[in-house]
């Protein structure tokens, strides 16, 4: 893949929420998902602790939406988020 790729800015763009959901302290996993969860994953909370759960079939830039939905919830002002970060946040 060459510099300015697609698929490189959203693995970059992946790369980078997952730094953040580590800096929240939101775990994120990448698991098969099957029956009424089928197709996406979200944002969770298992024993006290914020996880995204991703289905691990989908594409990356599914990936992106998923993860950049679950933690737009979350307060990230007192955080450095590049702009790019911070819009797809919104």
């Amino acid at each position: 893949m060459r510099h300015g790729d697609p698929a490189v800015d959203v693995q970059k763009q992946l790369h980078e929420l997952e730094e953040v959901a580590k800096t929240l302290g939101v775990r994120v996993s990448y698991d098969p998902m099957t029956g009424p969860t089928k197709g996406g994953g979200g944002l969770c909370r298992v024993r006290g602790e914020y996880r995204v759960i991703i289905d691990k079939r989908l594409r990356p830039v599914d990936r992106v939406r998923v993860l950049a939905e679950a933690l737009g919830s979350f307060d990230t002002e007192s955080l450095f988020v590049p702009p790019q970060i911070r819009q797809l946040l919104s």
